[in-house]
């Protein structure tokens, strides 16, 4: 595909961060779409941190996974931000290229979208939340599933092979954790029809956005909250695997680039490749010629922040971003960095081997 002309979108006034305007943030979680053409939804932000702040606390005031932040804001100290620095939120998100139906988990982005029912008529909404996946070797499976039970403050049948390593390490732990802070499980499931695997919260709220789990998904506890009243059993899962997505919005075609998986399976490459026809297929489609080549350099940054075409990248998003309130209240009880790195070294859930055990064991109250 050979580079074309472009008309460079226009760039916002470059107006100084600290001269514009503190508005409120947006919505975390929920947008409503337009157009069915409308692939973007959000916009980013960016807040001056106080001296407090670290990336842990912020990420979870504004629906973000820790790897999110981290990303968008590569040359920042995740713990140590410094007080009146700018940060980037990266709230803008181009959505998966699969039916809008149920809900869809991407890997590569660690977040998932949950596009509920909307009556006839009335605009499609759509809802998003960072998640936590699996570790290397412990990888969330890829694939088309369902919810097929639910169930609230379920046990943990610790398997013998996570109580042996916890009793190495003179942390020992009992064959059944019941409902409580101890329970890794959070308080909600859902369980896919994949056998062992689930959606479900955590009693370490820090790891999410992270590859800390053995293959299930998780989510902040206040997300699958909501998220479990609303999902059905028979709601149709969606597991993919995109790091680079193209989407339409106000007339520009914009591009959102994640780092692939360190053992994704798919070249850099043919994922490229397939992101170049998607671009060629939106500029036919609206009648919009792009250089071809600032996809690859837009690809490169994997910033995982949406970037217009034909423009550069970094200076687009700050002369686009919201400027922010900054509403992190500091948490007492947030863990140092010691003590996370502990955490997720530490072998404390069964995910993927012995949960779905107990959902099974509980089926009598999945629709509760």
């Amino acid at each position: 595909m050979a580079p074309l002309h472009h008309e460079e979108p226009p760039v916002a006034e470059q107006v100084p961060l600290e001269e514009r305007p503190r508005l409120e943030p947006i919505s975390r979680n929920y947008f409503v779409l337009q157009s069915p053409e409308q692939s973007v939804v959000g916009e980013p932000q960016i807040i001056f941190t106080s001296e407090e702040n670290t990336f842990s606390d912020i990420a979870r005031e504004y629906g973000l996974g820790y790897d999110e932040l981290v990303a968008a804001n590569p040359d920042i100290d995740p713990w140590i931000p410094g007080d009146g620095t700018p940060v980037v939120l990266p709230t803008q998100y181009v959505l998966p290229d699969v039916p809008r139906e149920g809900i869809i988990l991407n890997i590569a982005s660690k977040r998932l979208f949950y596009f509920p029912k909307s009556l006839e008529g009335e605009p499609q909404i759509v809802m998003t939340y960072p998640i936590g996946i699996g570790r290397v070797g412990w990888e969330t499976p890829l694939g088309s599933s369902a919810v097929v039970s639910k169930a609230r403050d379920p046990h943990w049948y610790v398997p013998a092979s996570v109580r042996k390593e916890h009793a190495d390490s003179g942390d020992p732990l009992p064959s059944v954790v019941p409902p409580g802070p101890d329970n890794p499980l959070g308080r909600h499931v859902l369980k896919l029809d994949i056998p062992g695997y689930l959606i479900h919260g955590t009693n370490q709220p820090y790891g999410v956005g992270m590859r800390v789990s053995h293959g299930c998904v998780r989510l902040y506890p206040e997300n699958i909250e909501l998220l479990y009243e609303l999902v059905a059993v028979g709601e149709p899962v969606n597991i993919v695997n995109e790091p680079f997505l193209v989407g339409w919005l106000d007339d520009s075609i914009y591009v959102e680039a994640h780092a692939p998986l360190e053992d994704d399976t798919v070249s850099r490459e043919v994922r490229l490749v397939a992101a170049l026809a998607q671009v060629e297929d939106l500029a036919s489609r609206h009648e919009s010629v792009v250089d071809v080549d600032s996809l690859r350099t837009t690809a490169a940054s994997v910033s995982g922040v949406p970037v217009r075409i034909g423009t550069n990248g970094a200076d687009d998003i700050f002369a686009r971003a919201r400027i922010v309130e900054n509403t992190v209240e500091p948490d007492p009880n947030l863990p140092t960095l010691e003590e996370v790195r502990e955490m997720l070294d530490a072998p404390v859930d069964s995910d993927a081997v012995s949960a779905a055990g107990d959902i099974e064991n509980q089926l009598t109250v999945a629709d509760k």
